[in-house]
């Protein structure tokens, strides 16, 4: 949005890559709105957001789905609470809710427990993938102009002539006439950096499994408990990559903690045999955990500092924060970047973006008019995924760049199949090495000190 309308932008980045943090590991939802409190900031930019999205992914080259939402009853006290969110999403403006009785919940999604006796349907729910999201998001500002600096941890702020100089840990500096905090986990820590201490930021650990592409087609809407204080609790979905997905678990942790345990992937289970009794779990092929923040104001907070003018923060955006996403970045720009800004939108903008899966949806004739001209699309490297060569070396080249192995990962899907990497990831260091002409234990898996290679020894 900054790009747009022609500011200068770049983006301090914690970590070697974009979308490594929260926007990596949730549940890809796309909610409908109907959960947030009436009047709430949730609220608003959920609904916004979801209406938005549809458009938002289709122009930057990211895949969604509109799969719908449900949210399923077990007893008499929950389907009281199923009516309340229908009311509550009816004032926060969604469209389209319907409770739906047995019979048809059944003849939806035949592979519900049959003790399930009514759900709330949602048709405007939706699945995406959330690191797609923000990689398109970001390579599309930095290909309007705008700059990404990562292994950029701001550990200091300074008041300057033209705004504020931030520190990073290694003494690199950038200046800027606005500061925007969306620093996730961290959104606390660099307020604080600022003098701001009116926000509390906790954590809430999320426990995932995945499984594998062969069980795709076993529900096809979005399942979820009657929500808790806690959150929406563990769902079982699609996704949009063609994965089931189950999680996630909501345990309160003191700190940043991405660890998974017996006990929660054990909770996972339990819970979704409760929803869908046939689930195969030895169709697992991966378990991994997300932490998402929660603030002690209940809400998003999406304001400027009223003691440091020109820093705006964007913290405690949680759960429905994916959806909210387009709506929050429309409004920060427009209502409070543009106090300091006159907001004109550039002629030579351009909105779009070539998918990062646009190889792997071509017709088998297309496709070998590309190898033709280039072959590096004929070898494939990852053989679960069916990823060439040529894509992992696109996803090396297209802003953003990836620089690691899990970066390549997320752009490419190499990695992410029923091996998870067994085969391909040297394969993908190799070429990580090549493109880049670093020593091979240079390259890294992931964020500073995950080097796959520590030394040669022959």
């Amino acid at each position: 949005e900054l790009t747009r309308f022609g500011l200068r932008a770049c983006m301090l980045e914690k970590d070697s890559d974009v979308a490594t943090g929260a926007s990596k590991a949730n549940s890809g939802i796309v909610h409908a709105g109907f959960d947030a409190k009436t009047g709430s900031l949730k609220a608003k930019f959920n609904v916004l957001g979801n209406k938005m999205m549809e458009e938002y992914a289709r122009i930057l080259g990211v895949k969604f789905i509109r799969n719908g939402s449900l949210v399923v009853a077990f007893s008499e006290e929950e389907k009281n609470s199923i009516f309340e969110l229908k009311k509550r999403g009816e004032q926060n403006g969604v469209q389209g809710l319907t409770v739906l009785d047995k019979d048809k919940l059944l003849e939806l999604e035949p592979n519900i427990s049959k003790d399930a006796i009514c759900a709330l349907f949602a048709p405007s729910g939706g699945i995406i993938s959330p690191y797609k999201l923000t990689i398109a998001q970001i390579g599309n500002a930095m290909d309007n102009g705008a700059e990404l600096r990562c292994d950029f941890e701001v550990n200091e702020v300074e008041k300057s002539k033209n705004g504020y100089v931030l520190r990073s840990s290694d003494g690199r500096e950038e200046e800027g006439r606005v500061i925007i905090n969306c620093a996730g986990a961290g959104s606390q820590r660099i307020a604080e950096l600022f003098g701001d201490y009116f926000f509390k930021i906790g954590f809430r650990r999320g426990e995932y499994l995945l499984l594998d592409k062969e069980q795709f087609g076993f529900v096809k809407s979005t399942l979820f408990f009657a929500p808790t204080k806690k959150g929406k609790g563990i769902l079982v979905s699609p996704t949009v990559d063609g994965n089931i997905i189950l999680g996630p678990t909501a345990d309160e942790t003191e700190c940043l903690d991405l660890s998974t345990t017996p006990k929660g992937l054990d909770e996972v289970k339990q819970k979704a045999k409760v929803m869908t009794p046939s689930v195969l779990l030895s169709a697992v092929i991966t378990s991994f955990s997300g932490s998402r923040v929660y603030c002690d104001r209940h809400d998003f907070i999406i304001e400027e500092s009223k003691i440091a003018e020109g820093v705006i923060h964007c913290a405690g955006i949680e759960s429905p924060g994916l959806t909210s996403a387009p709506a929050i970045g429309a409004y920060v720009v427009k209502e409070l970047v543009g106090r300091y800004f006159s907001l004109v939108e550039r002629k030579d903008f351009v909105p779009t973006r070539e998918s990062d899966d646009f190889f792997s949806k071509l017709s088998i004739e297309e496709k070998n008019d590309i190898i033709k001209k280039d072959q590096t699309y004929g070898r494939i490297i990852c053989r679960c995924e069916q990823i060439s060569e040529g894509e992992i070396l696109r996803a090396l080249r297209v802003n953003p760049k990836a620089r690691t192995i899990d970066g390549v990962k997320r752009r490419t899907r190499s990695g992410m199949g029923r091996c998870q990497g067994g085969f391909c990831q040297p394969q993908v260091l190799e070429l990580i090495a090549k493109e880049n002409n670093l020593p091979l234990t240079a390259i890294r898996k992931s964020g500073l000190g995950s080097e796959v290679l520590t030394e040669v020894t022959k």
